[in-house]
Protein backbone atom coordinates (compact mmCIF):
# COMPACT_ATOMS: atom_id res chain seq x y z
CA UNK A 1 0.00 0.00 0.00
CA UNK A 2 0.99 3.56 -0.74
CA UNK A 3 1.40 6.36 1.96
CA UNK A 4 -1.49 8.14 1.92
CA UNK A 5 -1.22 12.12 1.09
CA UNK A 6 -1.66 14.84 3.28
CA UNK A 7 -2.97 17.07 1.41
CA UNK A 8 -6.96 16.45 2.59
CA UNK A 9 -6.22 17.94 6.14
CA UNK A 10 -5.04 21.27 4.70
CA UNK A 11 -7.74 24.20 4.24
CA UNK A 12 -9.00 23.82 0.96
CA UNK A 13 -7.66 27.49 -0.16
CA UNK A 14 -4.07 26.33 1.27
CA UNK A 15 -4.06 23.05 -0.80
CA UNK A 16 -5.14 24.87 -3.80
CA UNK A 17 -2.58 27.65 -3.71
CA UNK A 18 0.27 25.05 -2.96
CA UNK A 19 -0.88 22.40 -5.25
CA UNK A 20 -0.66 25.76 -7.83
CA UNK A 21 2.76 26.67 -6.70
CA UNK A 22 3.98 22.99 -7.27
CA UNK A 23 2.58 22.83 -10.58
CA UNK A 24 3.93 26.19 -11.80
CA UNK A 25 7.74 25.18 -9.76
CA UNK A 26 7.70 21.65 -12.10
CA UNK A 27 6.78 23.05 -15.40
CA UNK A 28 9.06 25.79 -15.09
CA UNK A 29 11.92 23.14 -13.98
CA UNK A 30 10.44 21.51 -17.27
CA UNK A 31 11.26 24.61 -19.39
CA UNK A 32 14.72 25.14 -17.82
CA UNK A 33 15.57 21.59 -18.89
CA UNK A 34 14.78 21.81 -22.35
CA UNK A 35 16.24 25.33 -22.40
CA UNK A 36 19.53 23.51 -21.60
CA UNK A 37 18.78 20.71 -23.44
CA UNK A 38 18.96 22.80 -26.63
CA UNK A 39 21.96 25.44 -25.44
CA UNK A 40 24.20 22.37 -24.82
CA UNK A 41 26.30 20.02 -26.64
CA UNK A 42 28.68 19.29 -28.91
CA UNK A 43 28.43 22.56 -29.69
CA UNK A 44 27.05 25.35 -27.43
CA UNK A 45 24.43 28.26 -28.32
CA UNK A 46 24.24 31.48 -26.40
CA UNK A 47 20.54 32.21 -25.21
CA UNK A 48 20.67 34.90 -28.06
CA UNK A 49 21.21 32.73 -30.80
CA UNK A 50 18.53 29.96 -29.09
CA UNK A 51 16.17 32.81 -29.68
CA UNK A 52 17.52 33.82 -33.63
CA UNK A 53 17.28 29.89 -33.79
CA UNK A 54 13.92 29.36 -32.92
CA UNK A 55 12.65 32.78 -35.07
CA UNK A 56 14.90 31.59 -38.07
CA UNK A 57 16.92 35.06 -37.81
CA UNK A 58 20.65 33.41 -37.29
CA UNK A 59 22.88 31.77 -38.83
CA UNK A 60 21.63 28.61 -40.77
CA UNK A 61 23.43 26.33 -39.10
CA UNK A 62 22.22 27.41 -35.81
CA UNK A 63 18.78 27.32 -37.25
CA UNK A 64 19.43 23.86 -38.65
CA UNK A 65 20.64 22.69 -34.92
CA UNK A 66 17.93 24.61 -33.12
CA UNK A 67 14.75 23.88 -34.99
CA UNK A 68 15.72 20.68 -36.55
CA UNK A 69 18.23 18.46 -34.00
CA UNK A 70 17.76 19.94 -30.10
CA UNK A 71 14.56 21.38 -29.63
CA UNK A 72 12.28 18.49 -31.12
CA UNK A 73 14.75 15.67 -29.55
CA UNK A 74 13.94 17.53 -26.24
CA UNK A 75 10.17 17.45 -26.83
CA UNK A 76 10.28 14.07 -27.85
CA UNK A 77 12.45 13.16 -24.54
CA UNK A 78 9.95 15.11 -22.45
CA UNK A 79 6.69 13.57 -24.30
CA UNK A 80 8.74 9.72 -23.29
CA UNK A 81 9.30 10.61 -19.79
CA UNK A 82 6.15 11.62 -19.43
CA UNK A 83 4.62 8.57 -20.79
CA UNK A 84 6.43 6.05 -19.36
CA UNK A 85 6.39 7.72 -15.57
CA UNK A 86 2.94 8.07 -16.02
CA UNK A 87 2.45 4.51 -17.04
CA UNK A 88 4.64 3.07 -14.56
CA UNK A 89 2.31 5.08 -11.95
CA UNK A 90 -0.46 3.50 -13.34
CA UNK A 91 0.78 0.07 -13.29
CA UNK A 92 2.06 0.18 -9.67
CA UNK A 93 -1.62 1.70 -8.82
CA UNK A 94 -3.41 -1.22 -10.40
CA UNK A 95 -1.46 -4.19 -9.14
CA UNK A 96 -0.94 -2.35 -5.70
CA UNK A 97 3.07 -2.70 -5.55
CA UNK A 98 5.70 0.06 -5.79
CA UNK A 99 7.99 -2.05 -7.97
CA UNK A 100 6.03 -2.19 -11.11
CA UNK A 101 7.31 -0.71 -13.97
CA UNK A 102 6.05 0.17 -17.36
CA UNK A 103 6.89 -2.69 -19.62
CA UNK A 104 5.29 -5.01 -17.04
CA UNK A 105 2.89 -6.69 -20.06
CA UNK A 106 5.57 -7.42 -21.80
CA UNK A 107 5.43 -4.45 -23.81
CA UNK A 108 9.05 -3.90 -24.28
CA UNK A 109 9.71 -7.21 -25.64
CA UNK A 110 6.72 -7.32 -28.10
CA UNK A 111 8.18 -3.74 -29.09
CA UNK A 112 11.79 -5.06 -29.42
CA UNK A 113 11.14 -8.01 -31.63
CA UNK A 114 9.15 -5.91 -33.93
CA UNK A 115 12.25 -3.67 -34.36
CA UNK A 116 14.71 -5.85 -34.20
CA UNK A 117 12.73 -7.90 -37.36
CA UNK A 118 12.51 -5.13 -39.14
CA UNK A 119 16.38 -4.31 -38.89
CA UNK A 120 17.58 -7.68 -39.61
CA UNK A 121 15.13 -9.23 -41.86
CA UNK A 122 14.84 -6.41 -43.90
CA UNK A 123 10.59 -6.49 -44.00
CA UNK A 124 10.51 -3.80 -46.63
CA UNK A 125 9.40 -1.13 -44.56
CA UNK A 126 12.05 1.00 -45.50
CA UNK A 127 12.56 4.75 -44.51
CA UNK A 128 12.69 6.55 -40.60
CA UNK A 129 9.16 4.91 -40.19
CA UNK A 130 9.89 1.65 -40.47
CA UNK A 131 11.61 0.65 -37.15
CA UNK A 132 9.11 2.98 -35.02
CA UNK A 133 6.16 1.30 -36.83
CA UNK A 134 7.46 -2.01 -36.44
CA UNK A 135 8.28 -1.53 -32.83
CA UNK A 136 4.68 0.05 -32.08
CA UNK A 137 2.98 -2.92 -34.06
CA UNK A 138 4.86 -5.73 -31.66
CA UNK A 139 3.55 -3.90 -28.66
CA UNK A 140 0.38 -4.12 -29.68
CA UNK A 141 0.42 -7.67 -30.54
CA UNK A 142 2.47 -8.32 -26.78
CA UNK A 143 -0.74 -6.64 -25.38
CA UNK A 144 -3.36 -8.53 -27.75
CA UNK A 145 -2.01 -11.26 -25.99
CA UNK A 146 -1.84 -11.03 -22.68
CA UNK A 147 -5.24 -9.35 -22.37
CA UNK A 148 -6.57 -12.42 -24.42
CA UNK A 149 -4.58 -14.95 -22.22
CA UNK A 150 -5.70 -13.45 -18.83
CA UNK A 151 -9.36 -13.18 -19.97
CA UNK A 152 -9.25 -16.80 -21.58
CA UNK A 153 -8.36 -17.94 -17.57
CA UNK A 154 -11.12 -15.79 -16.50
CA UNK A 155 -14.28 -13.32 -16.89
CA UNK A 156 -12.96 -11.08 -14.57
CA UNK A 157 -9.14 -9.36 -15.75
CA UNK A 158 -7.66 -10.79 -12.37
CA UNK A 159 -4.12 -9.06 -11.56
CA UNK A 160 -2.16 -11.75 -10.91
CA UNK A 161 -3.09 -13.76 -14.01
CA UNK A 162 -2.57 -10.34 -16.23
CA UNK A 163 0.75 -10.64 -14.46
CA UNK A 164 1.93 -14.23 -14.72
CA UNK A 165 0.66 -13.71 -18.51
CA UNK A 166 2.96 -10.48 -19.40
CA UNK A 167 5.95 -12.52 -17.97
CA UNK A 168 4.91 -16.09 -20.06
CA UNK A 169 4.83 -13.48 -23.48
CA UNK A 170 8.01 -11.29 -22.32
CA UNK A 171 10.09 -14.39 -22.29
CA UNK A 172 8.27 -15.53 -25.35
CA UNK A 173 9.24 -12.53 -27.62
CA UNK A 174 12.85 -12.26 -25.68
CA UNK A 175 13.74 -15.71 -27.11
CA UNK A 176 12.56 -14.63 -30.58
CA UNK A 177 14.70 -11.77 -29.95
CA UNK A 178 17.72 -13.95 -29.50
CA UNK A 179 16.71 -16.18 -32.25
CA UNK A 180 16.77 -13.12 -34.49
CA UNK A 181 19.59 -11.30 -33.90
CA UNK A 182 21.65 -15.04 -34.15
CA UNK A 183 20.37 -14.91 -38.31
CA UNK A 184 21.57 -11.22 -37.96
CA UNK A 185 24.86 -9.56 -39.89
CA UNK A 186 27.14 -7.80 -37.63
CA UNK A 187 25.92 -4.24 -38.74
CA UNK A 188 22.45 -5.65 -38.06
CA UNK A 189 23.18 -6.97 -35.18
CA UNK A 190 24.82 -3.68 -33.56
CA UNK A 191 22.03 -1.62 -35.29
CA UNK A 192 19.52 -3.78 -33.10
CA UNK A 193 21.17 -3.56 -30.10
CA UNK A 194 21.81 -0.18 -30.65
CA UNK A 195 17.96 0.37 -30.33
CA UNK A 196 17.35 -1.88 -27.49
CA UNK A 197 19.39 0.47 -25.02
CA UNK A 198 17.08 3.49 -26.12
CA UNK A 199 18.28 7.01 -28.66
CA UNK A 200 16.31 9.97 -28.91
CA UNK A 201 18.71 11.13 -31.89
CA UNK A 202 16.03 10.09 -34.64
CA UNK A 203 13.57 12.71 -33.21
CA UNK A 204 11.94 14.32 -35.86
CA UNK A 205 9.04 17.41 -35.65
CA UNK A 206 6.59 14.34 -36.72
CA UNK A 207 7.62 12.41 -34.47
CA UNK A 208 7.16 14.39 -31.78
CA UNK A 209 3.93 15.42 -33.55
CA UNK A 210 2.68 11.91 -33.87
CA UNK A 211 3.78 11.07 -30.43
CA UNK A 212 1.86 13.67 -29.21
CA UNK A 213 -1.04 12.71 -30.42
CA UNK A 214 -0.79 9.26 -28.34
CA UNK A 215 0.50 10.81 -24.85
CA UNK A 216 -1.36 14.22 -24.35
CA UNK A 217 -4.92 12.05 -24.79
CA UNK A 218 -3.73 8.79 -23.12
CA UNK A 219 -1.92 11.39 -20.17
CA UNK A 220 -5.67 13.30 -19.88
CA UNK A 221 -7.73 10.05 -19.77
CA UNK A 222 -5.62 8.37 -17.18
CA UNK A 223 -5.54 11.73 -14.78
CA UNK A 224 -9.62 11.74 -15.07
CA UNK A 225 -9.25 8.13 -13.93
CA UNK A 226 -6.98 9.53 -10.95
CA UNK A 227 -9.95 8.87 -8.12
CA UNK A 228 -11.08 5.62 -9.49
CA UNK A 229 -7.43 4.73 -8.79
CA UNK A 230 -6.98 6.06 -5.27
CA UNK A 231 -10.31 4.11 -4.94
CA UNK A 232 -8.60 0.89 -6.11
CA UNK A 233 -5.78 1.29 -4.54
CA UNK A 234 -8.40 0.79 -1.06
CA UNK A 235 -9.02 -2.92 -3.05
CA UNK A 236 -11.21 -3.92 -5.16
CA UNK A 237 -13.84 -4.89 -3.17
CA UNK A 238 -14.08 -1.98 -1.62
CA UNK A 239 -13.78 0.68 -4.24
CA UNK A 240 -16.93 -1.64 -6.09
CA UNK A 241 -19.00 -0.51 -3.11
CA UNK A 242 -17.55 3.17 -3.49
CA UNK A 243 -19.87 3.45 -7.21
CA UNK A 244 -16.36 2.39 -9.02
CA UNK A 245 -16.84 0.53 -12.31
CA UNK A 246 -13.64 -2.04 -11.35
CA UNK A 247 -13.51 -4.44 -14.33
CA UNK A 248 -13.73 -1.57 -17.05
CA UNK A 249 -11.94 0.86 -14.76
CA UNK A 250 -8.91 -1.62 -14.60
CA UNK A 251 -9.30 -2.58 -18.52
CA UNK A 252 -8.99 1.13 -19.57
CA UNK A 253 -6.39 1.87 -16.85
CA UNK A 254 -4.17 -1.08 -18.05
CA UNK A 255 -4.84 -0.42 -22.02
CA UNK A 256 -3.83 3.63 -21.54
CA UNK A 257 -0.59 2.89 -19.66
CA UNK A 258 0.50 -0.33 -21.80
CA UNK A 259 -0.44 2.39 -25.26
CA UNK A 260 1.88 5.06 -23.41
CA UNK A 261 4.82 2.68 -23.01
CA UNK A 262 4.12 1.27 -26.52
CA UNK A 263 4.57 5.20 -28.16
CA UNK A 264 7.24 5.46 -26.03
CA UNK A 265 9.49 2.26 -26.85
CA UNK A 266 8.62 2.83 -30.78
CA UNK A 267 9.46 6.41 -30.36
CA UNK A 268 12.81 6.15 -28.22
CA UNK A 269 13.76 2.56 -28.03
CA UNK A 270 13.62 0.54 -24.55
CA UNK A 271 14.31 3.08 -21.29
CA UNK A 272 14.56 1.28 -18.32
CA UNK A 273 13.87 2.77 -14.67
CA UNK A 274 12.23 5.72 -15.85
CA UNK A 275 8.64 4.82 -14.90
CA UNK A 276 9.59 3.36 -11.49
CA UNK A 277 11.74 6.12 -10.29
CA UNK A 278 9.73 9.11 -10.72
CA UNK A 279 6.22 7.77 -9.11
CA UNK A 280 8.48 7.14 -6.14
CA UNK A 281 10.28 10.09 -6.24
CA UNK A 282 6.32 12.26 -6.40
CA UNK A 283 4.73 9.84 -3.57
CA UNK A 284 7.95 10.44 -0.85
CA UNK A 285 7.43 14.31 -1.36
CA UNK A 286 4.04 14.99 -2.15
CA UNK A 287 1.78 11.97 -1.09
CA UNK A 288 -0.02 9.13 -3.13
CA UNK A 289 -3.34 11.22 -4.15
CA UNK A 290 -3.64 10.50 -8.12
CA UNK A 291 -5.58 13.73 -8.62
CA UNK A 292 -2.10 15.41 -7.97
CA UNK A 293 -0.10 12.64 -7.83
CA UNK A 294 -0.37 12.12 -11.37
CA UNK A 295 0.32 15.86 -13.06
CA UNK A 296 3.56 15.46 -11.03
CA UNK A 297 4.54 12.60 -12.48
CA UNK A 298 3.92 13.51 -15.69
CA UNK A 299 5.86 17.05 -15.31
CA UNK A 300 8.82 15.79 -13.74
CA UNK A 301 9.02 12.47 -15.42
CA UNK A 302 9.68 14.91 -18.78
CA UNK A 303 12.07 16.79 -16.95
CA UNK A 304 14.19 13.69 -15.77
CA UNK A 305 14.21 12.38 -19.25
CA UNK A 306 15.02 15.64 -20.83
CA UNK A 307 17.71 16.02 -18.51
CA UNK A 308 19.04 12.22 -18.85
CA UNK A 309 19.22 12.47 -22.73
CA UNK A 310 21.12 16.33 -22.29
CA UNK A 311 23.77 14.10 -20.12
CA UNK A 312 24.16 11.19 -22.45
CA UNK A 313 25.21 14.18 -25.15
CA UNK A 314 27.79 15.35 -23.02
CA UNK A 315 28.94 12.55 -21.21
CA UNK A 316 31.52 11.47 -24.35
CA UNK A 317 30.89 14.03 -26.67
CA UNK A 318 30.99 14.69 -29.62
CA UNK A 319 29.11 11.10 -29.41
CA UNK A 320 26.83 9.71 -27.18
CA UNK A 321 25.74 7.70 -24.43
CA UNK A 322 22.38 5.31 -25.27
CA UNK A 323 19.81 6.56 -23.33
CA UNK A 324 19.19 3.43 -21.54
CA UNK A 325 22.50 3.38 -19.95
CA UNK A 326 22.80 6.16 -17.96
CA UNK A 327 19.14 5.99 -16.72
CA UNK A 328 20.23 2.34 -15.54
CA UNK A 329 23.01 3.63 -13.76
CA UNK A 330 20.83 5.84 -12.13
CA UNK A 331 17.95 3.61 -11.76
CA UNK A 332 19.98 0.69 -10.24
CA UNK A 333 21.55 2.35 -7.25
CA UNK A 334 17.92 4.32 -6.59
CA UNK A 335 15.77 0.41 -7.01
CA UNK A 336 19.02 -0.90 -4.38
CA UNK A 337 18.33 1.49 -1.83
CA UNK A 338 14.27 1.60 -2.04
CA UNK A 339 14.45 -2.64 -1.85
CA UNK A 340 16.66 -1.79 1.65
CA UNK A 341 14.53 0.65 2.67
CA UNK A 342 11.11 -1.59 2.45
CA UNK A 343 13.13 -4.31 4.10
CA UNK A 344 13.50 -1.92 6.80
CA UNK A 345 10.19 -0.96 7.21
CA UNK A 346 8.77 -4.99 7.67
CA UNK A 347 11.67 -5.14 9.95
Amino acid sequence: MFPAGSQSSLNPVVTAGRLTLRFVLLAALLLVSILLAVRLGAVSLSLREIVDGVTGRGEPTTVAIVRQLRLPRALQAALVGAALSLSGATFQALVRNPLAEPYILGVSSGAAVGAVAAIVLGLGLGGMWGVPLAAFAGALLAITLVFRIAYGVGAALDTHVLLLAGVVVGAFFNAAILLLLTLSDVESFRSAMFWMMGSNAGASWRSVLLLAAYVVPASLALVALARALDLLALGEQTAAHLGTQVERTKLIAYGLASVLAAVSVAASGVIGFVGLIVPHVVRMIWGSDHRTSLPSTALLGATFLVLTDLLARLVTRPTELPIGVVTAFLGVPFFIWLLRKRGHARG
